[in-house]
């Protein structure tokens, strides 16, 4: 596997694991069943990578996934004023407001697992030859 998907864009936006870009962090692939939203695998299916660093390691993705929803709801305002723009004369930019949040709620899954996925690849490096860590000690 080489090319566009061993890239760090495409392991990011699959969830793929930082370390190979070829192992799978969540149980599911289905970010919208619930009862797994955040269910990720001990370690990675392909190199062995663990995917939780140490107790806690987490807390840090609430960041991460704010800038997310910023950067979200910025790109929504653009394409709102671009393609319907705003008035002073009548409610749009209230209408905007709540087909973000709309929108913001209905992302939130995806935006959870995305800030996780960042979160880790900034602590774990690409080897483009890894091999299988040994998890057993």
């Amino acid at each position: 596997m080489g090319g566009f998907k061993s890239s760090y864009l495409y392991s990011v936006l699959n969830n793929k694991c930082p370390r190979c870009r070829k192992g799978n962090l969540f149980v599911s692939s289905n970010a919208y069943k619930l009862s797994q939203l955040t269910a990720m695998n001990e370690t990675c299916p392909s190199c062995g990578q663990p995917t939780e660093i140490e107790v806690g390691f987490y807390y840090g993705t609430g960041y991460v996934s704010y800038g997310i929803t910023v950067a979200f709801s910025v790109a929504t305002l653009v394409a709102w004023w671009v393609l319907i723009g705003f008035s002073l004369d009548d409610n749009r930019f209230f209408w905007w407001m709540g087909s973000n949040a709309v929108l913001m709620i209905i992302m939130q899954p995806l935006f959870m697992r995305l800030s996780r996925t960042l979160w880790l690849s900034w602590f774990v490096s690409y080897e483009k030859d890894c091999k299988k860590l040994d998890t057993s000690s």
